[in-house]
């Protein structure tokens, strides 16, 4: 069964569009392998849960485990209403490779760092995905469910959902050599270099497992696989920062940069709104920004540089990016998108993030070298609306003043 909870009517439509899209898949999945179909209650799933156990007279829940600070805060509730009636919450299974708080140091304390992490992550493995069948489940039956509802408008295309099609994303990413030619390809916008699968793994229709089972994750192996693992350690590592910090889905994780002067009058609202809207002037930022108000998807290596932009640039707070993505982007992942913002702005997980500022114009030199990125999506260029290279010495200046006898 599936609770929809009204505290998700906040999210971004894309998003809001894209859960129903991956319900209606799973209920016709479910209904194909002899089920009466998903099950919908909607409501607080505080009382939903419990009412239905009582219901069916159930003396365990199976929840998959959900290691965001709301989701910790509902199952905790929920696990707690269960217990005052004689009842028991599990989790299982997981939406990562390797649970968070499960990678150590040798004294048992968590990393900081991306690459000491990496290095444990791939030594402790990954299970394979479990081989049971839909049709030797014992389906319960007439069971009463809530209509989902009418499908929100995302404002944009969205990319096919459920759990085939995440498979058929992945059948022919891997058939197109896309692994192998990772490395070299995922970093050029203009090309299909990804395997477009966020969405999916931000939704479970597809679990890491099952792509690292396709992959030599060990480090030692193809680069292309090496590359490619490495991107779903990101994943996990970002999602154990915030498991062990939930304060810094949106503060600062390195505090000592909160001194930071940052715009935040009318005038920097009324920047803010150029950069929403992709009228910045430059080439590969409005690409980006626009790329994602028409697809709800934004490629890594240009979000990178549409943040640094809005933080380094800009001189704006890191977290007004990070709900504008938030609210507009189908995989919008609290962990990974909040602390990759933060990688951005200086204030995560990097070591050494204070000089790190992004020229927009080299970047697209280099990652854009044709256009042909930019002339799809902002064929229309404005004047630059900044000098990058004075913005980048009032940003270091910034930077410096903030750390300065800290």
């Amino acid at each position: 069964m599936f609770v929809v909870d009204p505290t998700f009517d906040s999210a971004g439509a894309p998003r809001r569009a894209y859960l129903h899209d991956c319900l209606t898949a799973l209920d016709a999945s479910i209904r194909a392998h002899d089920g009466d179909g998903l099950v919908i209650r909607c409501g607080d799933p505080a009382e939903v849960i419990p009412a239905l156990a009582n219901e069916l007279d159930a003396s365990t829940v199976c929840v998959s485990r959900d290691y965001s600070p709301y989701g910790r805060r509902r199952d905790g509730v929920v696990a707690e209403r269960l217990a005052s009636d004689g009842r028991k919450l599990r989790g299982v299974g997981s939406p990562y490779a390797v649970d968070p708080g499960k990678v150590l140091k040798g004294d048992g304390t968590p990393y900081a760092v991306f690459t000491p992490f990496s290095k444990v992550w791939r030594r402790i493995g990954f299970g394979h995905p479990h081989g049971s069948s839909p049709d030797d489940i014992a389906w319960a039956r007439s069971i009463a469910s809530d209509p989902l509802g009418d499908r929100p408008d995302p404002g944009c295309e969205l990319p096919a959902a459920g759990e085939e099609a995440a498979l058929e994303r992945w059948r022919s990413f891997l058939a197109a050599d896309g692994v192998r030619r990772y490395d070299g390809d995922r970093d050029t916008p203009a090309i299909s270099g990804t395997s477009h699968l966020s969405p999916d793994l931000k939704w479970g229709t597809i679990l890491p497992r099952t792509l690292l089972a396709d992959l030599d994750a060990s480090g030692y192996g193809e680069v292309g696989h090496t590359v490619f693992s490495s991107e779903l350690a990101w994943r996990d590592f970002y999602a154990d920062v915030l498991f062990r910090r939930p304060d810094s889905a949106w503060r600062n994780l390195t505090t000592k940069l909160d001194a930071i002067e940052l715009d935040t009058d009318d005038d920097a609202r009324r920047r803010f709104a150029m950069w929403q809207r992709g009228e910045t002037g430059f080439g590969i930022v409005d690409a980006g920004m626009r790329q994602l108000l028409a697809t709800g998807w934004m490629h890594n290596r240009v979000r990178m540089i549409v943040a640094s932009f809005l933080v380094k640039d800009l001189h704006l707070p890191w977290q007004w990016g990070a709900r504008h993505f938030m609210n507009h982007l189908v995989d919008g992942d609290l962990a990974s998108n909040n602390h990759g913002w933060q990688w951005a702005a200086g204030t995560g997980t990097d070591a050494a993030p204070y000089f790190r500022v992004f020229n927009p114009t080299l970047q697209q030199q280099r990652y854009d070298p044709t256009g042909a990125y930019v002339e799809r999506w902002a064929p229309d260029l404005q004047m630059p609306m900044l000098d990058h290279g004075v913005e980048r010495d009032e940003a270091l200046r910034r930077l410096k003043a903030a750390t300065a006898d800290r």
